[in-house]
């Protein structure tokens, strides 16, 4: 273990590696300056580094969508660091003149124009590169090493072949087994271009692991964020396609602000293949994590227990339902009085002629266009004004390529969701998550109601055993293979499995101060500081939140917060005084990690305050668009270091950790 002494309360802070900005950067943050970020933690009384995913993820700013579980994302690449880069100063500086002080990173034109940049390197020094790769030579020996980098390469020439497209869009090798790629790899036409990629890999490698070396040299921390998910469109869900699900989407459950769910687009996985497998697929991805953290966050980790499900056919998820889940089976229906006319009555849409011609909104068109979509989507139930979705229609992707007026595939949409139960391939149900608001429900006689309700919260009751047995096995397996500190991000609907694993298997939990409240009582109260699990990671904000400053003067209820610290007044507008007494509380908490994103910290010092709050947020969830994920820090760090104001208020800070 890096951390000499693993119960240590530690204070840290988070930051996208591509926020950081120093003297030698271009346009963003790259892995050598971790080091220099370590000195101003080390000034500052920090001694933990946290970062969100590092790898590649294409032409996605997310650090959530990767292309890839293994290979470094080649935006962080300091190319000036490279031996082979001599010679190539012009470029490098009409690079940082162009790109450098953007105040948040143009992240596809710099990695376009780095890309580029790498490949006239590489070019030049092509001789000397590939016979790097022989059998005995330095990248041979790299290759060796880390497997994985033989479907990355791959993976990536094939991609740029064809221009970007998805796997799945390819004119030829859309589905490979182990065998065919390492033919690919073979192939003598392609291995320089394979071997570009090697040798920007090695280089990310080498740059990372000598960072992340001196960081772990200056007594730092270094904490890593590994996503559960793994985007379709990646190197690992096409060479691996056994270890996933692709007919089915990950996502969570509808709720008030969702009312039809989420649907994240990502596969979920086939845990009894992986297990044939003794995990090896995840076990790599962890070990390689582990040559550089000490530490881990584990995103999503419910997903570990059961995750919401929902088929590739439908682009909501409001017709999902919980892996693993126990069904509810036709013999149970049957017991509890429903007939197969009944059950379908509660599993399939019935739709009322009527509500057809409504939906079209007196639209003059109405009666053709109704005619229309019955031919293309329905089958009428006998002589009555009814109708059922034929045959043709299996998801809501089906309707949505309909060529049918608007106003009915509107209709014709909200209709295939308005079910009770789900039917399932194997001739089961799952409940929907919203059943009780159908058109079905409400049919149903009180008794009926009362008794089917009972049988879906006994399912619910009986997978919560499933939940348990499933996240232990597998997190249990996980964290022996790593001796990387684990910390899970345990926050949604919580089921009380989870908490109880967690502790059993010594994983820390998070605690996020906004919303670590007792929500179940009167005012909903803050939960005291000194009530916080041990086993936890505290923090007053994250990369999807606003920050403490932006929370308290548009979010928080002030004067409840105020009581809640017990101070006798606090400026509604956020200043360093103000951050110095919130901050001051919170890393009080009895959490064993107290971790602030580095603009709450910064905000100690006025100097670093944007004038808008919202220029300082890394994500706004909800969103797609050039803003999110591209933060960066207002000035260099050697600048940062040079605020005796800031660098004097962060050792008090951290001074009531020690």
């Amino acid at each position: 273990m890096h951390i000499p002494n693993q119960k240590k309360r530690l204070t840290g802070l988070a930051v996208p590696l591509g926020a950081l900005r120093t003297q030698y950067s271009i346009g963003v943050g790259e892995f050598p300056d971790l080091v220099e970020l370590a000195h101003l933690c080390k000034a500052c009384g920090i001694e933990l580094i946290q970062l969100l995913p590092v790898n590649d993820s294409g032409f996605q700013s997310s650090p959530y969508s990767a292309l890839t579980a293994f290979a470094l994302h080649p935006l962080y690449l300091r190319i000036s660091a490279m031996e082979e880069a001599k010679g190539f100063e012009p470029e490098l500086l009409e690079l940082k003149n162009r790109f450098e002080a953007l105040p948040r990173f143009a992240y596809g034109p710099l990695q376009d124009a780095k890309l580029a940049l790498l490949r006239k390197i590489f070019n030049k020094h092509k001789k000397n590169i590939l016979a790097s790769a022989e059998p005995g030579k330095k990248l041979h020996s790299w290759i060796q090493e880390n497997p994985w980098i033989i479907d990355y390469a791959v993976y990536r020439r094939l991609k740029d072949a064809h221009n970007g497209a998805h796997w799945k869009e390819w004119t030829q090798f859309r589905n490979v087994d182990t065998r065919q790629i390492q033919e690919l790899w073979n192939n003598p036409q392609y291995r320089e271009e394979h071997l570009f990629w090697v040798w920007v890999q090695e280089a990310l490698d080498r740059q990372f692991t000598d960072a992340a070396r001196a960081v772990r040299d200056m007594g730092i921390v270094l904490k890593g964020d590994i996503p559960i998910l793994m985007n379709e469109d990646s190197a690992d869900v096409w060479a691996h396609s056994e270890f996933f699900n692709r007919d089915q989407s990950a996502g969570a459950p509808p709720e008030p602000l969702n009312p039809l769910g989420q649907n994240w687009q990502f596969p979920t996985y086939n845990w009894e293949a992986l297990e044939k497998a003794d995990y090896s697929w995840w076990i790599d991805r962890l070990r390689l994590a582990g040559r550089y953290y000490s530490a881990f966050r584990i995103d999503h980790v419910l997903g570990f227990f059961r995750i919401w499900t929902t088929s590739r056919k439908d682009n909501s998820a409001a017709l999902g339902h919980f892996v693993p889940s126990i069904p509810i089976t036709t013999e149970e229906l049957y017991n509890l009085g429903f007939d197969d006319s009944r059950i379908r009555w509660l599993s399939q849409p019935h739709i009322p002629t009527q509500e057809l011609f409504d939906a079209m909104r007196g639209d003059p068109a109405t009666e053709a266009a109704v005619r229309k979509a019955c031919n293309k989507a329905l089958t009428r139930i006998g002589n009555e004004e009814l109708w059922l979705f034929n045959g043709t229609i299996s998801g809501e992707l089906d309707i949505e390529a309909l060529d049918i007026h608007g106003f009915l595939k509107e209709y014709l949409l909200k209709a295939w969701r308005n079910r009770v139960l789900i039917p399932q391939e194997d001739g089961n149900y799952y409940p929907a998550w919203t059943y009780w608001d159908t058109r079905a429900f409400p049919t149903l006689s009180e008794t009926e109601r009362r008794n089917l309700e009972s049988l879906i919260q006994q399912k619910r009751s009986e997978s919560e055993q499933l939940w348990e047995d499933q996240g232990r096995k597998l997190l249990s397996t996980f964290i022996r293979a790593t001796d990387m500190i684990p910390c899970a991000e345990d926050l949604g609907a919580i089921p009380d499995c989870v908490p109880k694993v967690l502790q059993e298997l010594g994983i820390l939990g998070l605690k996020i101060v906004r919303w670590t409240r007792r929500w179940g009582e009167w005012g909903e109260p803050y939960i005291p500081f000194a009530e916080y699990p041990e086993l936890s990671v505290c923090t007053p904000a994250v990369h999807d939140t606003s920050t403490v400053r932006q929370w308290w003067e548009n979010e928080a209820d002030r004067e409840q917060f105020r009581q809640f610290i017990n101070v006798p007044y606090l400026n509604d507008k956020y200043t360093p005084e103000t951050a110095a007494l919130i901050l001051g509380h919170i890393i009080d908490s009895a959490s064993r990690f107290c971790i602030f994103q580095i603009q709450d910290l910064l905000h100690l010092s006025a100097r670093w305050y944007a004038e808008n709050p919202e220029d300082e947020r890394v994500n706004v969830p909800g969103t797609v668009n050039d803003f999110n994920w591209t933060y960066r820090l207002p000035s260099p760090l050697e600048d940062i270091e040079k605020d005796q104001t800031f660098v004097s208020a962060c050792k008090k800070l951290t001074a009531k950790r020690r």
